[in-house]
């Protein structure tokens, strides 16, 4: 059936009620007062600092702002400019359709983007900072990417896909008479991978280097072959040499995990190779002097979690040096700031942070506290940053009541340049969030957090949910998380940790869930539940749980283990892994990075680890969710769960979100909102105690 709710989410239930999405969550909010609870509807109201992008001088601060469209129910990015000093801002290139990826000229006086009407493929930009005059500069069948400037500002050089041909394998009958309407021909797929989430079915060809005039004018392919070649695209200071990277090797789709760096002649065309190693070697960017390379990667011996390790290594390739080898924190991205000192982002313990990193190995910290600026349905860590030449940086960093804003650092205490939602939730109630000390039956020491609903008094308790985050190998951040207040405004509380297996407490920590997993992290998170109802806040009679992905296996483990849950809703899990390892959009990864074995191998190794192996003791009724178009953990994973709870006769629905992929399940503000609604409609027909709570908890 459809549901009344604008996103239109598809709900298949047997045996049990279908529940409406949007009514309880949107008639609590009312009852608080608009201006003060936090409603579905200010999804729309949301806006984000993305990709700030500082000018070669420090004094200038272009980036990406992501606001929702209600009209269009989309995440819509702009350009907007910022004075570094008195936080002055004023839009730059904004409409109709997307435009994203600012890319400063060497001088600073122009500015390369990516634009889109919404009718055609986005196309590259250059804008005159100086007159506003910009000018259209490719006529490209798909995106550009990677966009990388000339040294002397002649020339942008970008990635882009190479439409090809696909294997051909026989025919339709050549006599088709004019005028019928045959069917589609037949698709031929014989790529290792085939799909994408996010992207969906490859098309027949390979992304390559092109170079354009900043004037405009035909572009130049200046890689081929039948490969892949992806950024960034870092010059050497000469303008004769391009670094990317890219897997060339004849076994390039059975070793995705094999990149090196490349070095490109943009004159005469020829490749060579500048790492060699088993591994991923990617994001290699030339010192401004041009006698360095830093780059990141690290030594790949199949394990399910390796720390992303800073290089350096001479122009040539030679000379390699790890400076970041006793570091154990994982590099994210980095940048040159002179010809001494590299900037690398990390985080520590939930947080983020960019350090200065010395040619020497030496570390210090320079900015803390990046949150990003986009996708705060749930609170992952993340951030961007970039450098000016003067060593000025600009950097998104919020709190756990408002999305990223801009910031910028000369290598003190940041400054706020922007508060793009400042005035409008400053009237709202907002849910606070704090730490809870929580101890793991092995004496480790877990991170978690407690989101209270607005108003909740002192010795008052509240229905818990228990919310896991995906990966398993990524982690939360104590910040803004647009689910946990759409929850706390209806009443419940929100519990959610980063257990064993998460990133950011170092590389031991994050592999003691290696081929392991789901396992102890099982217990992590029962002591986090447990250390919330001790703290006074959680209802023991009301317990919830949910998670997507790796959190989403998490739940539907959790609830084949225990009964201690009144309800429970399983997001994109993975529930076979023998179906996923073969279906996901990565199939060469589950069986070597998560497994020793391929699944024909030691088929009952991938079963013991397998929620659906425990679907037999599930008695709490469990709700599943999934985008109709996921390719990560496919809806086939899903619906085995679904029929499994069905033949049992445990209360259950399937809730499809559509059009969504795995990582876009949440993209939408509409779907976003929804989403959240059904999984408190499921959650309020299992609870003891709603009249009471929800109206304790009302602000």
């Amino acid at each position: 059936m459809r549901t009344p709710f604008a996103l239109r989410l598809a709900v298949l239930a047997l045996g049990c009620a279908v529940v409406p999405l949007a009514p309880a969550l949107a008639d609590d909010a009312a009852a608080a007062g608009p201006e003060r609870g936090f409603t579905p509807d200010d999804l729309f109201k949301l806006s984000g600092v993305t990709d700030p992008q500082i000018s070669p001088d420090g004094s200038r601060i272009v980036y990406v702002r992501s606001s929702a469209d209600v009209m269009t129910d989309k995440q819509v990015p702009s350009l907007w400019i910022v004075d570094a000093a008195s936080g002055a801002q004023r839009p730059l290139v904004t409409g109709p359709g997307a435009h994203f990826s600012p890319v400063w000229s060497p001088d600073g006086k122009r500015l390369a983007f990516v634009s889109s009407d919404g009718t055609g493929a986005p196309q590259l930009y250059v804008l005159w900072l100086d007159t506003g005059a910009q000018v259209r500069v490719t006529d490209l069948p798909d995106s550009p990417g990677s966009i990388a400037w000339s040294p002397d500002g002649r020339q942008i050089a970008y990635t882009m896909r190479v439409p090809g041909e696909g294997l051909k394998l026989g025919s339709a009958p050549a006599n088709k008479p004019e005028g019928a309407k045959w069917a589609d021909p037949l698709e031929v797929i014989d790529r290792v991978t085939y799909r994408a989430d996010g992207d969906g079915y490859a098309q027949p060809g390979y992304a390559h280097i092109f170079l354009v005039s900043t004037d405009g004018g035909a572009p130049r392919q200046l890689t081929f072959g039948k490969f892949d070649d992806s950024g960034p695209l870092s010059w050497t200071p000469d303008g004769k040499r391009i670094l990317f990277s890219g897997n060339r090797r004849a076994d390039w789709e059975r070793e995705v995990n094999n990149s090196e760096v490349y070095a490109l002649d943009v004159v005469g065309g020829t490749v060579s190779a500048l790492t060699t190693r088993n591994g991923p070697d990617n994001g290699a960017l030339v010192s401004p002097d041009g006698k360095h390379v830093a780059y990141l990667g690290y030594d790949d011996v199949n394990r399910s979690y390796e720390n992303t390790e800073l290089y350096v290594m001479n122009i040539d390739g030679s000379g390699v040096r790890p400076l970041s080898k006793s570091f154990d924190h994982s590099i994210d991205s980095i940048a040159w700031s002179g010809n001494s000192t590299i900037l690398a982002q990390y985080d520590d313990h939930a947080r983020t942070y960019v350090a200065r990193v010395g040619l020497d190995g030496s570390i210090h910290t320079a900015v803390e506290g990046l949150s990003p600026g986009s996708g705060y349905d749930r609170p992952y860590t993340g951030g961007a940053f970039s450098v000016s030449n003067n060593g000025r940086i600009a950097y998104t960093s919020g709190t756990a009541a408002r999305p990223a804003d801009l910031w910028v650092s000369n290598g003190g205490t940041g400054r706020k340049l922007t508060d793009l939602n400042g005035t409008w939730m400053e009237a709202k109630a907002l849910a606070p969030v704090r730490k809870l000390a929580v101890t793991a039956p092995d004496g480790r020491q877990i991170d978690a957090w407690l989101v209270t609903p607005p108003g909740l008094q002192p010795g008052q308790r509240a229905p818990l949910i228990l919310e896991i985050h995906g990966g398993p190998n990524t982690a939360y951040a104590p910040g803004f998380a647009t689910d946990y207040q759409l929850y706390a405004a209806h009443g419940y509380a929100v519990l959610y940790t980063n257990p064993r297996g998460s990133t950011s407490y170092g590389e031991a920590f994050a592999n003691l869930i290696d081929r392991a997993y789901p396992g102890t992290d099982y217990d992590d998170l029962m002591s986090a539940v447990d250390a919330a109802i001790a703290d006074g806040v959680a209802d023991p009679n009301n317990l919830f749980v949910t998670g997507g992905s790796g959190g989403g296996v998490l739940t539907a483990w959790i609830v084949g283990k225990t009964d201690r849950f009144k309800a429970a809703v399983t997001q994109k899990p993975v529930i076979n892994w023998i179906s996923e390892a073969l279906t996901m959009d990565a199939t060469t990864f589950t069986s070597r990075y998560w497994f020793d074995k391929k699944p024909w191998e030691d088929p009952m190794e991938y079963w013991r680890r397998s929620p659906l192996s425990l679907v037999g003791n599930v008695k709490t009724p469990t709700m599943v969710v999934v985008g109709s178009e996921d390719y990560r953990t496919p809806v086939s994973e899903a619906e085995q769960y679904y029929a499994a709870l069905q033949i049992r006769g445990v209360p259950t629905a399937l809730v499809k979100v559509p059009g969504a992929s795995h990582g876009g399940i949440a993209a939408r503000p509409s779907q976003s909102a929804a989403k959240a609604s059904a999984i408190l409609a499921w959650f309020d027909k299992y609870r003891t105690d709603k009249p009471a709570a929800a109206e304790a908890a009302k602000p």
